[in-house]
C-alpha cells in the first residue's frame, strides 16, 4: 500500500559524507509506464516453451500411443481399413488432448513464476510502492534493504553502509561494501567485484544496510542480462509423489507386458491366428496401462497451484501441496500475518505517569517532546509501519496547529542501527543551533532504553509495571529516550551516550478479520497454532487470546537461550507463545518441534528466518514485506501476508490430494473390469468382445474423468475437521487400493452376469459385443458417481456441482446414441442397435454396480 511522502527529507550518509540531499520523488507514474512500453519489461530471455512438434514427439514415446498406433498398422494389414483409420484418429485425439494440456500447465506456471520473481520498492510520484521486479523501468528509484534481490543494475544515490553478496556474478562469496555516486556527473558503468562501487547488479543481494538505488540498466541491458545467467524460481514436481506413481505405474506396465505376451502365446496357439492374437495382446495390453497416472498427477499439481495462487497463496514448490496435509504445528508471526500490520499510536505514557491517548486533537504541551523524539528516531521515508504511525502523528499534529515543522534545517549526521545484543535504534541530529550541537533520539524494547538510560532499580520497577499495563491491552510498548553530545566524533555504540528516559509509547496493531475464525479451523484440523513475535510476553498473551491461540506456556528468547535442545523439545508440547525472540531463535523451534515428532509449518519474512524456513517441512514467507531471500527459501507464499490465507492453503493442500486419491483409486478400479473383457475371450474361447478401439473408444470416457471431473471435486465435508494426514502415507494405501480393487471386481462381476446372459439366450456377436459394451459405459460412469466422495451419498453427491462430470457424461451418451442409431459407426465398432431389452440389461448393470457399492461404502464409512 503507497504511503504519503514523508515530512522530513531523506538524507544521504555515506562513508561520513554528511550533507543534506534534496527530496526525492522518483519517476512519474505515466513516464514509468511508457519506459515499460518502450524499453520492455525487466526479465531476462525466458526458457523456451517445447515446440508442437517436440510436445507430440513426447506423446508418441507413451506406451499407449505405441499401442494405438501398433494396433492401426495390424488392422491395415488384415485389410480392415476402417478400424486402421479409427485407432489413427484415436492417438491424434489423445496427442491433441495432452498438447493442449500441457501448453495449459506450461501458461499456468509462467504466470506463478511471474508471482514468485522478486518483488521491487520504488519511490514513484513521491509514493512507495511494491512493484513486480520485471515492471522496474530505467531511472526508477528502488529503495533496497537486508535482505533485498536488487532488481536491476543501477547507481547508489543513497548509501546506509551497504554491503552486498555478488557472488551471483563474481563467484566470490565474501560481501562487498557500497559508495555513494554523485549525482549529475556522467560515469562508466563499472563491472562487478571489488569494495567502493557505487553501482548494484541485478540479481544481487543485499547483506546489510539500506540504500536508494537509481536504476540505469534493465534486463538484458543489465550485467546479469549480458552473461545470460538466469535464475531457477520454481520446483514444478512433487519429488515424493513423483516416484511413489512412477513405481505404480512401472509395476502395472510390467504386469501388463507379462500377461499380455501370455495371451498372444496362447491365443496364437490355440486358433493359430497370429495377427488376431497380437489385436488380442494389444487390447489386454491397453485395458491394463494405467498410462493415465503421471498424466493426472502432473495436472493435479499445477492446476492445484493455480487454484492455490488465486487465493492469494503461491506454492513454489509441487511438494508443498503434499505436505500442506501432513502439518501438526503451524508457527507464524504475530505483525501483519495475525495482525494488521497497521499500527496507530495508542497511548503515550511519561516517565512521570502522565498518560494521553492521541484522538487527533493537539497533544498536550507535555507530550509533544516524547512524540518528536520517537520521530526523529525514525528513518526520514518510513516503510516500517511503526515509524509510519510516528510519521501519522506527525503530520496530524501539525496540521491541527496549522505550523512546519521546527526541524525542518536539521541534518541526520549519524545512525545506530537494531543489534541483537541491544534492540534499539537511535538517530544523531545536528540541530542548526550550532554545527557540533547534537541530539540523540533513541527508540526500542523497553528493557534496552532502560539499559541505555542506566535506570536504578525502583525505576525499572515503575516502568515494567506500565509496560505490563499497557502490554495487557495488547499494546506494542517501546521506550523513547534523549542524549545531547557536543562534537563530531560519535562514540562507537549507542551505550557511548548519556540517555535521558522520556517515557513509553503505545501502538495498537488490529488484529486481522479472518485470524480468530482461521485458528479455529486450524484447531477442529488437529493443527496446533504457535505465535512466535519479538514482543513483550504480556502483548503476545493479549493477541493470541484475541486470536483464540491457546496460549499453554510462554517462552521468552532469554528462556530459550537457556535451555538445551532435549529441554526445549519437551517444553514445546506445552508453548503456546514464544515472546521477545530474535529471528535466528526461529531455527531452534523449528528443530525442537521435529524432535518432538511434528510437521511444522513456518512463517519468516527476513534474512535472519531464511534457514528456519529451509529446515520447516513447510516453509511460508510473507509476499508484501518479505525479504527476496526469504521468499526463496519457502515453499510457500502468501501473497498478501495474511494468516486466514495459510488456513485458506491447508484446506485447498487437503482437498487436491483426496481429489488425486479419488482420482487414482477409479483409475486402478475401471482397469479391473476392462482388463476383465479383454482376458476372458482367450481363457474361455469366447468371440474378441473388446478390440484396441473400444478400448481406445473408452480412454476417450476415463482420462477426461481422471483430469478434469475429480480435479475440480469439491471440499469433503469433514476436510478441515480430520487430523492431519501422517507424513510418509502412500498416495495409493493398502486400504485404498483395497478398495479399488473391490469395486473393480463388482462391476467386472456385473458386465460378467449381462455376458452369460446374452450367451446363454444365444445371442449373435455383434448384439453381444454391444450390449456388453454399453453395460461396461455404465458401470464406468458408477464407478464415477462412487469416487466422487469417500463418505457423501449419492444424492448429497448430486447436490455437489461439477459442471466437467456434467459434460463429460454429455459426450459418453452422445457417442454411444451414435453408436446405437448409426450404422456406420456399430458397424465400424462391431456392434447391431440395441433392442429395448438389451438396453434395459446394460443399465440394469450399471445401476446395480452403483447400488451395490453405495451400500457397501456406506457400511465402510460406519465401521470406520
Amino acid at each position: 500500500m503507497p504511503t504519503e511522502p514523508d515530512a522530513i527529507d531523506r538524507v544521504a550518509v555515506s562513508q561520513g559524507t554528511d550533507a543534506k540531499r534534496p527530496k526525492q520523488v522518483g519517476l512519474e507514474e505515466a513516464e514509468a509506464r511508457r519506459r515499460l512500453t518502450e524499453e520492455g519489461y525487466n526479465e531476462l530471455a525466458r526458457r523456451q516453451r517445447r515446440s508442437t512438434i517436440a510436445v507430440v514427439l513426447g506423446v508418441m514415446r507413451e506406451p499407449m500411443l505405441l499401442l494405438l498406433v501398433a494396433g492401426g498398422i495390424i488392422y491395415l494389414a488384415l485389410g480392415d481399413l476402417g478400424e486402421a483409420l479409427m485407432l489413427l484418429a484415436f492417438a491424434g485425439f489423445s496427442i491433441g488432448v495432452t498438447a493442449l494440456q500441457e501448453t495449459r500447465s506450461e501458461r499456468s506456471l509462467e504466470a506463478l513464476s511471474d508471482l514468485a520473481s522478486p518483488r521491487a520498492l520504488v519511490l514513484r510520484d513521491g509514493l512507495h510502492r511494491h512493484i513486480p521486479g520485471r515492471e522496474v523501468v530505467r531511472g526508477d528509484l528502488v529503495l533496497l534493504g537486508e535482505g533485498d534481490r536488487v532488481p536491476a543494475d543501477g547507481w547508489i544515490v543513497e548509501n546506509h553502509t551497504l554491503a552486498m553478496d555478488e557472488s551471483l556474478l563474481t563467484g566470490e562469496s565474501a560481501p562487498v561494501s557500497k559508495a555513494r555516486t554523485t549525482e549529475g556527473v556522467a560515469e562508466t558503468r563499472p563491472r562487478p567485484g571489488g569494495n567502493g562501487l557505487a553501482y548494484a547488479f541485478s540479481g544481487t543481494l543485499v547483506v546489510r544496510g539500506s540504500g536508494l538505488c537509481r536504476i540505469a540498466a534493465t534486463g538484458a541491458q543489465s550485467e546479469i542480462g549480458r552473461i545470460g545467467q538466469s535464475l531457477v524460481l520454481m520446483e514444478v514436481q512433487a519429488p515424493r509423489l513423483y516416484h511413489e506413481t512412477r513405481r505404480l505405474v512401472a509395476l502395472f506396465a510390467i504386469g501388463a507386458v507379462l500377461i499380455s505376451g501370455f495371451a498372444v502365446l496362447l491365443f496364437g496357439l490355440l486358433r493359430g491366428t497370429w495377427l488376431e492374437a497380437a489385436l488380442a495382446g494389444i487390447a489386454l495390453g491397453m485395458s491394463m496401462m494405467p498410462e493415465e497416472i503421471p498424466v493426472v498427477l502432473a495436472i493435479f499439481l499445477g492446476m492445484g497451484a493455480v487454484r492455490m495462487s488465486r487465493e492469494r497463496v503461491l506454492a513454489r514448490r509441487g511438494a508443498a501441496i503434499e505436505t500442506l496435509g501432513s502439518a501438526t504445528v503451524l508457527c507464524t508471526d504475530k505483525t501483519g500475518t495475525i495482525t494488521e500490520n497497521r499500527m496507530t499510536v495508542a497511548e503515550l505514557r511519561l516517565s512521570d505517569g502522565s498518560v494521553f491517548s492521541p484522538d487527533g486533537t493537539p497533544l498536550p504541551h507535555a507530550f509533544v517532546p516524547i512524540a518528536e523524539l520517537a520521530l526523529l528516531a525514525s528513518a526520514p521515508q518510513a516503510v516500517d509501519p511503526m515509524e509510519i504511525a510516528f510519521h501519522d502523528l506527525d503530520r496530524t499534529q501539525r496540521s491541527t496547529r496549522n505550523r512546519k515543522s521546527a526541524r525542518a534545517d536539521w541534518d541526520l549526521r549519524h545512525r545506530y542501527p537494531l543489534d541483537p545484543g541491544l534492540l534499539a535504534i537511535s538517530h544523531v541530529w545536528q540541530t542548526g543551533s550550532a554545527v557540533e550541537d547534537h541530539l540523540i533520539a533513541s527508540k526500542g524494547a523497553p528493557e534496552a532504553i532502560a539499559e541505555l538510560c542506566r535506570l536504578d532499580g525502583d525505576a525499572r520497577a515503575s516502568m515494567h509495571v506500565a509496560v505490563d499495563a499497557m502490554a495487557r491491552e495488547g499494546l506494542r510498548v517501546l521506550g523513547i529516550a534523549e542524549a545531547r553530545w557536543r562534537g563530531s566524533d560519535f562514540p562507537a555504540t549507542q551505550r557511548g551516550f548519556k540517555f535521558v528516559f522520556h517515557g513509553l509509547i503505545g501502538l495498537r496493531d488490529p488484529l486481522r478479520a479472518s485470524v480468530p475464525g482461521a485458528v479455529k479451523q486450524c484447531r477442529s484440523a488437529g493443527i496446533r497454532v504457535v505465535m512466535i513475535t519479538g514482543d513483550y510476553p504480556e502483548t503476545a498473551r493479549a493477541i493470541a487470546r484475541a486470536a483464540g491461540i491457546d496460549e499453554g506456556e510462554v517462552i521468552t528468547g532469554t528462556m530459550l537461550a537457556a535451555m538445551d535442545d532435549a529441554e526445549l523439545a519437551q517444553r514445546v508440547r506445552r508453548v503456546g507463545v514464544f515472546a521477545r525472540i530474535m529471528p535466528e531463535q526461529k531455527l531452534r523451534i523449528v528443530k525442537a518441534f521435529q524432535s518432538a515428532g511434528e510437521v511444522v509449518g513456518m512463517t519468516g519474512d527476513g534474512v535472519n528466518d531464511a534457514p528456519a524456513l529451509k529446515a520447516a517441512d513447510i516453509g511460508i514467507a510473507m509476499g508484501k514485506r518479505g525479504t527476496d531471500v526469504a521468499r526463496e527459501a519457502a515453499a510457500i507464499v502468501l501473497l498478501d501476508d495474511d494468516f486466514g490465507s495459510i488456513a485458506t492453503a491447508i484446506r485447498m493442500g487437503r482437498r487436491i490430494y483426496d481429489n488425486l486419491r479419488k482420482a487414482m483409486g477409479f483409475i486402478v478400479a475401471v482397469h479391473i473390469p476392462i482388463a476383465g473383457l479383454a482376458l476372458m475371450p482367450l481363457l474361455f474361447g469366447l468371440p474378441i468382445l473388446l478390440g484396441p478401439v473400444h478400448i481406445a473408444l473408452l480412454q476417450m470416457i476415463i482420462d477426461p474423468v481422471c483430469s478434469l471431473v475429480f480435479e475440480a471435486e469439491t471440499d469433503e465435508a469433514d476436510v478441515m475437521r480430520r487430523p492431519p494426514r501422517p507424513a510418509g502415507t502412500l498416495l495409493l494405501s493398502r486400504a485404498l487400493l483395497g478398495w479399488s480393487i473391490a469395486q473393480g471386481l463388482v462391476a467386472l462381476a456385473s458386465v460378467a452376469a449381462v455376458l452369460m446372459w446374452m450367451l446363454t439366450g444365444g445371442a449373435p456377436e455383434t448384439e453381444l459385443r454391444g450390449t456388453v459394451f454399453f453395460a461396461l459405459v455404465g458401470a464406468i460412469l458408477s464407478l464415477v458417481l462412487v469416487n466422487r466422495s469417500f463418505s457423501a451419498t449419492l444424492l448429497a453427491g448430486f447436490g455437489r456441482p461439477n459442471m466437467a462430470l456434467a459434460v463429460i457424461a454429455a459426450l459418453a451418451a452422445a457417442v454411444l446414441l451414435i453408436a446405437e442409431f448409426l450404422p456406420a459407426a456399430g458397424q465400424l465398432l462391431g456392434m447391431t442397435a440395441l433392442g429395448w431389452t438389451d438396453g434395459l440389461v446394460a443399465l440394469g448393470a450399471g445401476t446395480a454396480v452403483l447400488g451395490t457399492l453405495q451400500v457397501a461404502k456406506h457400511a465402510k464409512a460406519k465401521e470406520s
